[in-house]
């Protein structure tokens, strides 16, 4: 089973990464603002068709939507919060958290290659998820497996009893 990434407190005269929490829909208009003000700015994007009545497009949408990465000094973060659309820097216990560089490294990596990505959640064995497509799709069970595929555990608690099916991993989320 993977750990959960680490998110490390800045300390106050370090250069680190850090998570934006952006307004709905302003991901992009966050990331201009950043460069125009010469701070490090990476919004990882995922290409999707985008279809119209008239019309279809590519379109690039954030890997993580209402989020936006930043590289900057915490002691001077007035001018990143002062960027219209940016609701709040990702803090722990009230300090901006730093992101470790390997974690953004690995995601720049990934969306500059060739390898197709989605999106997925973030879920563990242990949690409750829900089936979201396929003939399960509304069935709530505990994740007792993750891999290509996904094994489920689906009780009756009051008898204490429980059965278990194997579902894609795709098809499911947290509940």
């Amino acid at each position: 089973m993977a750990s959960s990434p680490q998110i490390l407190p800045a300390s106050d005269s370090e250069v680190s990464w850090y998570a934006l929490w952006t307004r709905s829909r302003h991901e992009q208009v966050v990331r201009g603002q950043l460069e125009q003000k010469q701070i490090d700015a990476f919004l990882p994007t995922v290409t999707r068709w985008s279809r119209w009545k008239d019309r279809k497009k590519r379109i690039d949408w954030p890997l993580f939507p209402g989020y936006c990465f930043a590289r900057f000094d915490p002691r001077e973060r007035l001018a990143v919060l002062k960027c219209v659309g940016v609701v709040n820097i990702v803090s722990l216990e009230g300090e901006p958290a730093a992101i470790p560089e390997q974690e953004i490294d690995s995601i720049r990596r990934l969306v500059e290659s060739d390898f197709a990505y989605d999106p997925c959640p973030m879920i563990r064995e242990g949690m409750m998820v829900e089936v979201v497509h396929g003939p399960l799709k509304g069935v709530v069970g505990r994740l007792i497996r993750k891999n290509d595929k996904a094994r489920l555990v689906l009780s009756v608690d009051l008898i204490g009893q429980a059965v278990s099916v194997e579902v894609d991993a795709a098809d499911v989320r947290a509940y």
